[in-house]
């Protein structure tokens, strides 16, 4: 089975929309995913949580088929949305100095895409 990691570093919601889209793509295929929302992106969670924004649903929905894997725990202090990823139920990752480390992701078969 192919297995992919998808790190988002990109706050722009055009690029995440695709990482979601792109991600749900390749489970709905038979294929691994995992999603580690760093960088900026991390500023997004208080947005992607309001039914009104029109990412929401893919949201939940990548969540609900448990692609989204964790939020970068230092990106996410520094643009204030720890709480809101505590709050979403989703995993602060700071293996790495306090940021996920996409070695452990290589070395575990993924393959790494960042947007």
């Amino acid at each position: 089975m192919k297995k992919v990691a998808l790190f988002v570093f990109n706050g722009d919601p055009v690029c995440f929309i695709h990482v979601l889209l792109n991600g749900l793509d390749m489970k709905a295929k038979g294929m691994e995913v995992r999603i580690v929302v760093e960088g900026a992106a991390t500023a997004l969670l208080p947005k992607l949580a309001d039914p009104q924004n029109p990412l929401h649903k893919l949201w939940e929905n990548a969540k609900g088929q448990e692609i989204v894997d964790g939020v970068c725990k230092g990106c996410a202090h520094k643009m204030g949305t720890v709480d809101e990823a505590v709050s979403q139920g989703l995993a602060l990752l700071d293996d790495m100095s306090g940021h996920p480390s996409m070695s452990r992701y290589m070395e575990a078969g993924f393959e790494v895409i960042s947007f």
